[in-house]
C-alpha cells in the first residue's frame, strides 16, 4: 500500500511539474510592434507606462514604433526611466522623413546607445492605387516590376550596418519578394514581412520569402473585432503551414478605435500567446515565435 501510494504520489509531482512547465510565460518575450505616446495620432498610453508593464510582467523587450518620427532617442530615454528592460527604436520611410531616405537611416542608426535598430519601408504614405486616384503624395518603392534605384541604394546601406532589421512595412506582397531577393543578395541578413496577412500575403508567399530568410510577423491587433476567433484560428493555421521557425508573434497594439477596447501592449502579447495555444501551438512554438525569434531578428543574443 505504501509503496502504491509512494508510486503514484511520485507520479502526481511528476505530472504537476510538466503542466508548469507548460505555462506560458513573458520571459523572454520581445514584441517588435509598439505603438506609443508621444505620438501625433492618439495612443493609448505614454512610452514609459507601457514598459513599465512589460517590465513588471516579465519581458525582455519591444520595439517602438512611429509612422512618422524615428523613435531611437526615445528608446535611449525609456531605457533610462525603466532600467532592466530592452527598448529598440527604428524609422519608417515615410514622407515626414522624406520618403526613401538614407541620411535618416544613418542618424537614427548613430543616435545614443545603438538602440536603433529597425528601417520599415513605407507605411501609411506607401504608393497605392488609391493614392494615385486621389492624386495623393506617396513613398513608391518600384516601378514596372523592379526596385526604385532609390530603394536599391538604401539596401546597399543597410547592408554595411549588420545591426539593422529591414522591414517591408506596408508594401505590396510581389514588392515586398523583390526587396527581400534583393536584400538577400546584399548580404543582409535580417528580414521581416511587416503584419503579413494585412498586407495580403498568401501562404506560398510567405513561404518563399521564409526561404529567403525572412520572418512573417503576425499581429494581434488585426484579431479584434467580431470574428476574432476565427481570425486567430486563421492565424494559426498559417503559422503552422508556414513553420513556426519563420514566424514572429507581436500586437501592433497602442491605438484608440471607438468601441475596442485594446489590452495595453505586455498584456495583449499573453493573451496572444495563450490564444495559439488554444488554437494548437505548442508552448515551444509559441516561445520560438514571441522569444528567439524575435531576438534573432533583432540580431540579439539568446
Amino acid at each position: 500500500m505504501g509503496l502504491r501510494f509512494s508510486a503514484w504520489f511520485a507520479a502526481a509531482l511528476l505530472a504537476l511539474g510538466s503542466a508548469h512547465a507548460q505555462e506560458l510565460t513573458l520571459k523572454g518575450a520581445i514584441d517588435i510592434h509598439v505603438h506609443q505616446a508621444p505620438d501625433s495620432v492618439p495612443r493609448a498610453a505614454d512610452a514609459d507606462t507601457i514598459a513599465r508593464l512589460a517590465h513588471d510582467m516579465g519581458m525582455r523587450g519591444m520595439v517602438m514604433k512611429n509612422h512618422w518620427e524615428p523613435t531611437a532617442s526615445l528608446a535611449y530615454m525609456v531605457r533610462k526611466m525603466v532600467p532592466g528592460i530592452e527598448v529598440f527604436g527604428g524609422v519608417t520611410q515615410d514622407l515626414a522623413v522624406g520618403g526613401i531616405n538614407i541620411e535618416a537611416v544613418r542618424h537614427m542608426a548613430a543616435i545614443t546607445g545603438g538602440y536603433g535598430k529597425v528601417v520599415w519601408l513605407p507605411t501609411f504614405d506607401v504608393d497605392s492605387a488609391e493614392k494615385r486616384a486621389k492624386h495623393l503624395p506617396a513613398v513608391p518603392v518600384s516601378r514596372g516590376g523592379m526596385l526604385l534605384p532609390n530603394v536599391l541604394a538604401l539596401l546597399d546601406y543597410i547592408a554595411t550596418q549588420p545591426q539593422l532589421l529591414l522591414e517591408t512595412g506596408h508594401i505590396t506582397p510581389q514588392e515586398g519578394l523583390l526587396l527581400i531577393e534583393a536584400a538577400r543578395t546584399r548580404g543582409i541578413r535580417h528580414l521581416v514581412v511587416t503584419h503579413a496577412v494585412n498586407m495580403g500575403w498568401t501562404v506560398p508567399e510567405m513561404k518563399k520569402a521564409a526561404g529567403m530568410g525572412a520572418y512573417m510577423e503576425f499581429v494581434y491587433h488585426s484579431t479584434f473585432g467580431p470574428h476574432q476567433e476565427m481570425t486567430l484560428a486563421s492565424y494559426a493555421a498559417m503559422m503552422k503551414e508556414v513553420g513556426p521557425a519563420h514566424c514572429i508573434l507581436a500586437t501592433d497594439l497602442g491605438g484608440v478605435t471607438a468601441g475596442i477596447k485594446y489590452p495595453l501592449e505586455p498584456r495583449g502579447m499573453l493573451d496572444f500567446m495563450k490564444a495559439m495555444q488554444r488554437h494548437g501551438l505548442s508552448v515551444a512554438e509559441i516561445d520560438r515565435m514571441a522569444k528567439t525569434n524575435p531576438a534573432e531578428a533583432l540580431g540579439l543574443g539568446l
